[in-house]
C-alpha cells in the first residue's frame, strides 16, 4: 500500500535543516542546508522538490489502496495509541462488523457521499448511538485518509445520523421517586444508589471503589470497572474527588460495619469471591430490579440515577461548573480549563441536595 501526496517533515538538528519522507517503505533523511543560511520557507521548497516525483509516482497507484488495508494498516494502528483498551475493543468490533466486512476490498477513492449516507440510512433500525458512532467512524477514517494524502477530499465529512434512529429515553426521577427508591432497597444497594443520585458517580466508579479511596468527605476516583475489567476513569476530568454529603458518610459507616473485609485494598462492593468487584449488571438484575419493579421504578437504572443528580442540582440553582466538577464532566472549554469549583462549594451542593431528599 503506497502513500499519496505526502508532505514530509522538517527538523532543526544541530543547526541544519533535515528533511524526512516516506519512500518504498523506508523513511530517508537528507540535509538541506544550515539554518543560518536557509529560511524555513526555502527548506520547505527544497523538500517539495524532493517529494514531487515521489508523489507523482504514487498518485498513479492510489486506486490499489483499499478500505480494509487502510483501516488495518494505517487507521487502527494510529488511533489505538489514543483509545483506552475498552474503547478500542468496542470501536474495532463495530468497524469490523459494519464497515470492513462489507467494504474491505473497495478502493478508498471509490466512495461517494451519497453511498455512505445510504449506508447510514440502511442502519436506521439500530439505535441512535450505534449509527452515530458509525458516522463518526467514517468521518474519522476518511479524514485520516485525506490527511495522509490518500484522498483529496473526505466523502464522509457531511454525513448525518438518520432521524429514524431510535433515541434512548432520557427519564429522570422526581424527589418522591428518589425517596421511594432509597426506602425499598437494602443497605448495600441504598449506598450504591446514594453514590449515584447524591454524589453523581458513574456506576463503574462506584463498583471500582476500594476502601482506601473512600474518605469521610470524598470518594477519590482513580479507577473504574467497565465490563468486568478494572480500568482508568473515563476521561482525564473523571479523575477527581467526588464530594460526599453528611448523610452519605452515615450510610458508608453502616455498610462498612456489615462488610466482611474493610482492608485498605478491599473492594467496597465485592463479589462473592471477594477478590473481584461486584458486577453492575448482576447487582441491578438480582438486587435492584426485584425491589424496584413492584413499586414502578424498574426504569430508574444507574444512568437515570446519575442524570437525576444533575437535574435536581440544576433545579436547586447549583452552578453548572460545580455540577461538572462533581460529576467529572465538561461544561465548555473556557470554564473547564480556566475555572475550578472549590471542593467546599461542591460539598455544600451535595448537602443541599440531600436535605431536599430528606435522607439524613
Amino acid at each position: 500500500m503506497r502513500r499519496r501526496f505526502q508532505r514530509g517533515s522538517l527538523q532543526k538538528v544541530n543547526g541544519v535543516w533535515i528533511a524526512r519522507w516516506w519512500e518504498d517503505g523506508r523513511r530517508p533523511a537528507r540535509t538541506l542546508g544550515r539554518v543560518s543560511e536557509m529560511t524555513k520557507a526555502q527548506a520547505q521548497t527544497a523538500l517539495g522538490t524532493i517529494l514531487t516525483p515521489i508523489n507523482n509516482r504514487s498518485s498513479a497507484s492510489a486506486g490499489r489502496c483499499n478500505f480494509g488495508d487502510f483501516v488495518g494498516q494505517v487507521y487502527l494502528p494510529f488511533y489505538r495509541r489514543k483509545w483506552k483498551q475498552t474503547t478500542a475493543k468496542e470501536n474495532e468490533g463495530r468497524i469490523a462488523h459494519h464497515l470492513t466486512a462489507v467494504y474491505s476490498t473497495r478502493s478508498l477513492d471509490s466512495f461517494s457521499r451519497d453511498e455512505l449516507q445510504a449506508l447510514l440510512d440502511g442502519k436506521a433500525s439500530l439505535s441512535f448511538s450505534v449509527v452515530d458512532h458509525l458516522r463518526w467512524d467514517l468521518n474519522q477514517i476518511f479524514g485520516l485518509a485525506v490527511a495522509e494524502g490518500y484522498l483529496k477530499r473526505n466523502p464522509a465529512a457531511l454525513l448525518f445520523t438518520p432521524r429514524e434512529c431510535r433515541r434512548p429515553a432520557t427519564k429522570i426521577m422526581a424527589v418522591e421517586d428518589v425517596r421511594l427508591l432509597f426506602s425499598v432497597v437494602d443497605v448495600r444497594e441504598r449506598l450504591i444508589a446514594k453514590l449515584a443520585v447524591i454524589a453523581g458517580m458513574r456506576p463503574g466508579e462506584i463498583f471500582g471503589l476500594e476502601w482506601a479511596r473512600l474518605d469521610k468527605e470524598y470518594a477519590d476516583i482513580r479507577q473504574r470497572v467497565y465490563r468486568g475489567n478494572v480500568d482508568s476513569p473515563k476521561s482525564i476530568r473523571s479523575v477527581r474527588w467526588a464530594a460526599l454529603s453528611d448523610g452519605l458518610r452515615s450510610s458508608i459507616d453502616e455498610w462498612k460495619s456489615l462488610s466482611l473485609s474493610t482492608d485498605a485494598n478491599a473492594w467496597v462492593f465485592p463479589s462473592e469471591k471477594m477478590s473481584t468487584p461486584l458486577s453492575k449488571d448482576n447487582c441491578w438484575r438480582r438486587n435492584f430490579l426485584p425491589k424496584l419493579l413492584p413499586v414502578g421504578l424498574g426504569w430508574a437504572n444507574f444512568q437515570v440515577m446519575r442524570r437525576t443528580h444533575s437535574s435536581l442540582l440544576n433545579e436547586l440553582g447549583v452552578d453548572p461548573h460545580v455540577r461538572a466538577e462533581q460529576m467529572g464532566h465538561t461544561v465548555d472549554v473556557n470554564e473547564n480549563v480556566y475555572t475550578k469549583a472549590s471542593f467546599k462549594r461542591r460539598q455544600e451542593a451535595v448537602n443541599a441536595l440531600e436535605k431536599v431528599i430528606d435522607v439524613m
